[in-house]
């Protein structure tokens, strides 16, 4: 026993070390600092973030203006990434374009998050008639793949960019409905709670301020993979025509001209710079998501 304790003794003196060392006191923050493809995407994203979101500091151009005198220009000192058919700056549509479909993906997300965790931890928590009602909808429109859903919606709302951020929300609330249900489910029997309902605490109360904390872990890592989700499906519509419309600047409308196969050819520096800023992106998204589950779950904690 005195081997064993002397042994945990060390273990606790490493890990104090390690406290002392890092200057990290929080548990979930030292995993996702330890996490080094988690602290890569962050990188990656904070910097388009701030790029896009700062675009005047970085480029002179307008992402709409057209230039009819530089059409079809190869990257150069005065474009640093060409122009397209219509003499428009493509690093300034990459800049400016980035913040429409990142406030597509995170106002989505976002929104869809909202309805879903509010409806999941009212269901979750009382049950019911309702929570019945709200999962047979959930399923019906989970029952149908997600992007054949969007496609019949934009069809028969039109082109626009709140009609694009609605249709997917309302697209993205059952699997975060389903997700926090599942976490009231198993949280709402726990002894604290039972011990709260004892004192005559509010039903609203428990559910949002007493259980709900515990799951908005799995609630941040799914608000990131929606982001990455939707910011991904804006660009796979509007590449087809069907999502925002193509005078307004989005990454997805900048890889529209794709479809000509002579620009496909002989002119990649128009969609080749926005298909590996969209995929950086998309990737940074995911391994911060990654890094949020990992510190979160406590399956792995230590």
């Amino acid at each position: 026993m005195r081997a064993l304790d002397r042994k945990m003794d060390r273990i606790l003196a490493r890990e104090e070390a390690g406290r002392v060392k890092t200057g990290i006191k929080n548990r979930a923050l030292r995993k996702i600092f330890a996490n080094k493809l988690s602290v890569a995407g962050f990188i990656i994203f904070a910097v388009i973030l701030f790029m896009c979101i700062c675009a005047p500091l970085f480029t002179p151009y307008s992402s709409t203006k057209v230039d009819l005198r530089s059409i079809l220009q190869p990257p150069s000192a005065a474009h640093i990434f060409g122009t397209d058919k219509v003499g428009r700056d493509i690093w300034a549509r990459i800049l400016y374009g980035g913040r429409v479909s990142i406030g597509v993906g995170f106002g989505s997300a976002i929104i869809a998050t909202l309805v879903g965790v509010s409806l999941g931890t009212i269901c979750g928590y009382k049950g019911g008639m309702l929570d019945g009602v709200v999962m047979k909808i959930s399923e019906i429109l989970m029952s149908f793949p997600q992007m054949i859903l969007v496609l019949i919606l934009v069809t028969v709302t039109g082109q626009s960019l709140w009609n694009l951020i609605f249709i997917f929300s309302v697209t993205g609330w059952p699997s975060m409905y389903r997700m926090a249900r599942s976490q009231m489910l198993s949280l709402r029997e726990q002894e604290y709670v039972q011990a709260l309902k004892a004192f005559g605490i509010s039903t609203g109360r428990i559910a949002f301020v007493h259980i709900l904390p515990n799951a908005i872990g799995p609630i941040f890592v799914n608000i990131t993979l929606s982001t990455a989700m939707f910011i991904l499906q804006e660009a796979s519509l509007s590449f087809l025509g069907l999502g925002v419309p193509l005078e307004v600047a989005t990454w997805g409308n900048i890889l529209n001209v794709a479809q000509d196969l002579t620009i496909l050819k002989d002119a990649p520096w128009i969609w080749l710079p926005t298909g590996i800023v969209v995929t950086l992106f998309v990737i940074s998204i995911n391994f911060i998501g990654d890094g949020l589950r990992d510190a979160t779950d406590p399956s792995q904690i230590g």
